[in-house]
């Protein structure tokens, strides 16, 4: 789903690529978990969360795809010879070995989701009716966005696991609660990430750089400092704003929302800085 805003002043795009939650039918019957447990790879509710997005200017792009059908944070060549029948050899990938490839073999905590194979010629259905469509989407956005305004700035909104959070501060005072990726300078301007960390900052939160996240598909892909294409990976800690054990959102859901709109609006007007675009 694309939202577009009113007036397009920003070349700062938005996109949601874990959110979906629209499954298909013949998935909840071929797998052997229930909704639930398919949900836990999801990214809830983080569309919701930067829902504003288009007021401040800048498109929205949406996933409906759930994570568990077709991931489109992976490339399309990352297909599971554990999971698809069919398929030659393919090179260590240890996304794909984990059964993390872009139609996953498992959800969170390594619980697989099928009882046997699919065919090649299913998996390839699935890439061309989900994958291919969103990425066309997201290219078309960032294209438009660079010939507007001379660059593109992908935020790429996630969440994480606060099991994973917690697993890398024990022992510290505060554990990081967004964690910004940029695949260690790779994916885009130095400055662009400063001034998109300084925003989470201002709104109170505490922040950290690639660890234990760094980007994946989207940032290694689509990030191109040296064309004028940045790519920002966001990670929020979903214990802020989630119930993660029932997947919904909890009490405090309303307030991280809040929080994040001057959040928003301070990326949002990355996009207007020439000094920013001129970043390279």
């Amino acid at each position: 789903m694309l939202t577009l805003p009113t007036a397009h002043t920003t070349s700062v795009v938005f996109a949601s690529p874990h959110s979906g939650r629209d499954y298909p039918a013949a998935l909840i019957r071929n797998s052997v978990l229930d909704e639930l447990a398919l949900r836990s790879s999801e990214d809830a509710y983080v569309d919701q969360l930067y829902a504003v997005a288009p007021d401040h200017g800048a498109p929205f792009l949406v996933a409906n795809t759930p994570r568990a059908y077709v991931d489109l944070n992976r490339g399309p060549e990352e297909l599971d010879p554990a999971l698809i029948s069919g398929l030659r050899r393919v090179d260590h990938n240890p996304r794909v070995s984990s059964g993390l490839g872009v139609i996953p073999r498992v959800v969170a905590g390594g619980r697989a989701i099928y009882r046997g194979k699919m065919t090649l010629g299913d998996a390839q259905t699935r890439l061309a009716t989900h994958w291919h469509p969103y990425h066309t989407a997201l290219q078309t956005l960032l294209d438009r966005s660079h010939a507007m305004f001379g660059a593109a700035i992908l935020i790429d909104c996630h969440s994480m696991p606060h099991e994973a959070v917690t697993n890398l501060c024990k022992g510290a005072k505060r554990c990081p609660e967004i964690v910004l990726g940029d695949r260690f300078g790779a994916s885009s301007a130095s400055s662009i990430v400063d001034r998109v960390e300084a925003a989470f900052v201002r709104a109170g939160f505490e922040t950290a750089r690639n660890t234990p996240f760094s980007g994946a598909y989207m940032a290694q892909h689509y990030g191109r400092p040296s064309r004028g294409q940045h790519v920002v990976q966001v990670e929020i800690d979903r214990a802020l704003y989630l119930d993660e054990t029932m997947v919904r959102p909890n009490a405090d859901f309303a307030q991280v929302r809040a929080r994040l709109v001057s959040v928003i609006a301070e990326i949002a007007e990355i996009g207007r800085s020439e000094s920013a675009l001129a970043a390279e």
